[in-house]
């Protein structure tokens, strides 16, 4: 949303207003080191701003009266936004994938699937294991608990088993989750190694992964 400054000018709300956009008659003044200087009329306030060569800052609108500080408005947006990029390369996204089985799927697809479950705890995202049930399949839950724990077995040393077997309507599920490895010292991290745009086709690649996986499971069910 953007609003009026009475010029024509649209001012984004998300943002304080700023030295001759402050529309109150006075404000409670805070000085550049933090110091409080009192009730000003806004000119007076202005005026202070201006013989410091800094902005006039309004970061309290609601309070009665408002409050503003002297600062150097540019330095502080652009301080703002090294902090978040900061934050943002220090987050980590985890990618949630999901492997679906069959209660009686053979030796062959089970190792197929198996294969996928590990590329994708290798590329550090979690893996839901799902076991899906019909008609009087339920009836013998304990085959598709047969096959979670084997695979959890299979694959013990790369992942732990964040989530046990537990079944929801018609179907059973696990959660994977890759082991964090400790980094070997003077060893590059992965992300230092990889461009940001090979992630991107290294994602795309494991999307296209996840689709043959599902039409395998629509194949083996039509079966």
């Amino acid at each position: 949303m953007v609003a009026d400054s009475g010029g024509g000018t649209p001012i984004s709300t998300t943002e304080p207003r700023i030295n001759e956009r402050i529309r109150a008659a006075r404000c409670r003044l805070i000085g550049a080191e933090g110091e409080q200087l009192g009730i000003f009329n806004m000119p007076d306030a202005m005026r202070v701003a201006d013989d410091l060569a800094l902005d006039l800052v309004e970061i309290a609108p609601t309070a009665d009266p408002p409050v503003c500080r002297i600062m150097d408005y540019s330095k502080f947006k652009y301080e703002q936004a090294m902090k978040a990029k900061k934050a943002r390369k220090h987050q980590t996204t985890v990618q949630i994938k999901e492997i679906k089985f069959r209660p009686k799927i053979d030796k062959h697809d089970y190792e197929t699937k198996k294969r996928h479950v590990i590329r994708f705890l290798e590329s550090g995202a979690k893996v839901k294991v799902t076991i899906m049930f019909r008609g009087r399949e339920m009836v013998h839950a304990e085959r598709g608990l047969a096959i979670l724990e084997r695979l959890a077995e299979d694959v013990k040393d790369m992942c732990i088993v964040e989530s046990q077997p537990k079944l929801e309507g018609r179907n059973m599920l696990m959660l994977l989750a890759p082991v964090k490895k400790e980094p070997v010292k003077g060893e590059k991290h992965a992300g230092d190694e990889k461009p940001a745009a090979e992630t991107v086709e290294i994602e795309a690649e494991e999307a296209t992964v996840a689709e043959a996986v599902t039409d395998e499971v629509e194949t083996t069910d039509a079966e």
